[in-house]
């Protein structure tokens, strides 16, 4: 009997130690959770893309209860949830500024170079790991094996002769394809604005010349021209700061490869 009831004791005395154990760890290291925080959570979309800012909905939620973020970062929300946001806050709605994706490179089939001929999976993070970054002889141009495509929720990219288009009517800006793009030819930025650079390459002109024919060859004839200052060369990249960009639409006027483009319409 005894070697039944004493083993039997002293598993009870463990459970019960570690019971005890338990009980006080959770209380040392309880974590008030902030109701707000729940709730805010229960109304963002869940994508989960970080076009916020933050790791992800319930860290963006965080932030916002804790009066770390504004209401209306939220794109794939959109307005609603902005508003359903501060509803919750109690405080008055904030417009959501939409925005949307463009692709940085225009080095099609039959524009760009190919160093070789890519037979593998269609998937752009596998080529890129490939000798030279890809088969694209523009080390900087897009791959076109549609790694962007696969994670865009709403089905607003496609492959177009070769690279990556973007339907900015279907596209909610969450930057999902920015973050697997191997490339980072993909930029999020408002949709109000039209005028963009269709080229990331930041070679000097005369090896742009022989990789592409209408690459950015980092002239600085648009930055030259720019009554705003809104649009720099740097490492022979050119970029525009929508803050200042009036979408006046000399920089277009003055590209000598024509590589500004307005929206759809030069595309």
């Amino acid at each position: 009997m005894n070697n039944i009831i004493i083993p039997a004791l002293s598993i009870g005395a463990i459970g019960l130690v570690l019971g005890a154990l338990l009980a006080l760890a959770s209380k040392i290291f309880h974590v008030e959770v902030n109701e707000k925080a729940v709730e805010i959570t229960e109304v963002l979309p869940g994508a989960n893309c970080g076009a916020c800012g933050f790791a992800g909905c319930s860290a963006y939620a965080q932030a916002v209860a804790d009066g770390n973020a504004k209401i209306n970062c939220c794109c794939p929300g959109g307005q609603n949830t902005a508003d359903s946001i501060a509803n919750i806050m109690g405080m008055q709605s904030e417009i959501v500024e939409e925005k949307k994706a463009v692709i940085l490179c225009s080095g099609e089939e039959g524009i760009a170079n190919d160093k070789y001929n890519y037979v593998g999976e269609l998937d752009c993070i596998v080529a890129s790991k490939l000798q030279g970054g890809g088969a694209k002889d523009c080390s900087y141009g897009c791959l076109g094996y549609g790694s962007c495509v696969k994670v865009c929720r709403n089905n607003a990219i496609k492959i177009v002769n070769g690279i990556a288009v973007v339907d900015e009517e279907k596209c909610g800006g969450c930057g999902e394809c920015v973050s697997v793009c191997p490339k980072k030819v993909i930029e999020i930025i408002p949709k109000k604005n039209k005028i963009y650079v269709k080229c990331k390459s930041c070679d000097k002109g005369a090896i742009v010349k022989n990789k592409c024919s209408i690459g950015c060859i980092g002239c600085k004839i648009c930055e030259k021209n720019c009554p705003e200052g809104a649009i720099t060369v740097t490492d022979n990249c050119a970029s525009i700061d929508y803050s200042k960009c009036t979408e006046c639409g000399l920089c277009i006027e003055k590209c000598p490869k024509k590589i500004i483009i307005d929206g759809g319409i030069n595309a």
